[in-house]
């Protein structure tokens, strides 16, 4: 049985504008407006689920999505890098930041490891690799990266080529035994 799932990154938030790390901050304003520009492409939804943050929740139910909170579509937590700035940590603690770019596996800030994220989000790939229909999962930049990362099986140091942006969508299909990306055709 083929299925579609369809990655579908929160809305803007200042965090974002303001290239902070986040905490469960809203959507902007204007946000919601430009999430609702989305819902057509995404066509007919089977399932959805979302991330248990405000903003994947603001972003799912603009899109007209009733989605399940999924744990393993969380935030990556950032412990006491919440709310600071990348300019901040350059600035006052650049090698705890190069540390946490050059080893999924530390977590200088006192949260959760990269190489977790990794984890959790290739364990529900896996669990969700045979299922059927149209899915759409509303969370992170940071998870749909991973998510790439588990459907190229792609070394962990490609996480760092990866940019997703607010709103962004990452299509994948599966055929029960994988998951592929997809890039549709935008003229259908």
């Amino acid at each position: 049985m083929k299925a579609r799932l369809s990655w579908v990154c929160h809305g803007p938030t200042e965090a974002n504008r303001n290239s902070r790390f986040p905490a469960d901050e809203p959507l902007e304003a204007k946000a919601a407006q430009q999430v609702r520009l989305l819902a057509e492409q995404l066509g007919t939804v089977d399932r959805a689920w979302s991330s248990p943050a405000l903003r994947a929740r603001q972003t799912a139910a603009a899109l007209g999505l009733d989605g399940l909170a999924e744990p393993a579509f969380r935030e990556c937590d950032y412990g006491r890098w919440q709310g600071k700035s990348i300019a901040d940590l350059n600035h006052g603690d650049p090698e705890a930041l190069a540390l946490w770019m050059l080893d999924v596996d530390a977590a200088p800030h006192g949260g959760e490891a990269l190489s977790a994220v990794f984890a959790r989000v290739g364990g529900w790939m896996r669990d969700h690799v045979g299922d059927g229909g149209h899915a759409v999962a509303v969370t992170h930049a940071t998870v749909i990266r991973a998510a790439i990362l588990h459907a190229l099986q792609a070394p962990p140091s490609a996480f760092w080529s990866i940019d997703v942006e607010p709103l962004g969508i990452v299509e994948m299909t599966s055929d029960g035994r994988r998951w592929q990306l997809r890039f549709p055709n935008v003229a259908r």
